[in-house]
């Protein structure tokens, strides 16, 4: 039986079910239930375009657990603020963190109406732990900031977490800003983890980001691997540095995929 979404995503005020939207393509691709036709239908265009993308889009999924792993393991992290959440599925980022750290608190921000709505019904806290979600944009770091210090103490390290978050932010200038407001309100020992999709990996994957912004209101931009490293300059990067998902702290059980992802992972200490 295929299970109901938590409720009628067409209900919400100012949907519009008929345009492709980042978060329910994203969400059909990881094998989630709440997205619409049109949504389908533009990962099936993308898909005959670029094949790889349903994989890239689980091998995504793989690395942000990953790398919440380790910074809740290795690295002792227990605040998160997960910037461009998406809807939820399983091994969400406090799922991944609280499993290591009970006491970890996490704050969501997304200013997608349906991922808000079903972010506050489904991702919920461990009772030693938080979670918290703010409803602003990603390209409004001091926002951010100023209403995620409700919920995390801004004088202890944070991991902040963008997955699939700044190829739709197509001006460079607005990243930069953005990462170094973020950057510059966390304190030394918190981390950045970003993916990024690349433009310099597999030719596909331009053709389907041309599709995408022939379709969808959202635009993205792929960034190259000199563009991405750009993005995490002055920070440490976490071995094995800026590399494909895949390739970042690969588990004992991953089998490799047949052909190259062409999604750029990085985790990055700020000193």
């Amino acid at each position: 039986m295929t299970e109901e979404p938590l409720m009628p995503l067409a209900s919400l005020p100012h949907l519009d079910t008929g345009i492709p939207n980042t978060a329910r393509a994203w969400n059909y691709m990881i094998g989630g239930k709440d997205n619409f036709e049109a949504d389908r239908e533009a990962v099936r265009q993308l898909t005959a375009v670029a094949p790889i993308i349903p994989v890239a889009a689980r091998s995504s999924r793989a690395f942000l657990q990953r790398a919440v792993q380790y910074l809740a393991g290795e690295a002792g992290i227990r605040q998160f603020l997960d910037i461009g959440t998406g809807l939820p599925t399983a091994g969400n980022t406090h799922d991944v963190a609280q499993s290591v750290a009970p006491e970890s608190r996490i704050v969501y921000v997304d200013n997608d109406p349906v991922v808000l709505t079903h972010a506050r019904a489904l991702l919920t806290s461990g009772p030693l732990g938080a979670t918290s979600y703010l409803d602003a944009d990603a390209c409004d770091p001091g926002t951010i900031i100023t209403e995620a210090s409700a919920t995390l103490n801004l004088g202890q390290p944070v991991a902040i977490i963008m997955i699939d978050l700044l190829d739709f932010i197509e001006s460079d200038a607005k990243v930069r800003f953005c990462l170094s407001v973020l950057t510059d309100a966390v304190v030394s020992g918190s981390y950045l983890a970003i993916m990024h999709p690349a433009s310099d990996l597999d030719p596909a994957l331009p053709a389907a980001a041309a599709r995408w912004n022939s379709l969808a209101a959202q635009r993205v931009r792929l960034r190259s691997r000199a563009e991405v490293m750009n993005l995490v300059e002055g920070l440490e990067l976490v071995p094995p540095g800026l590399v494909t998902v895949p390739e970042w702290r690969p588990d004992s059980a991953d089998i490799a995929p047949a052909e190259p992802i062409p999604l750029y992972g990085v985790v990055a200490r700020k000193p």
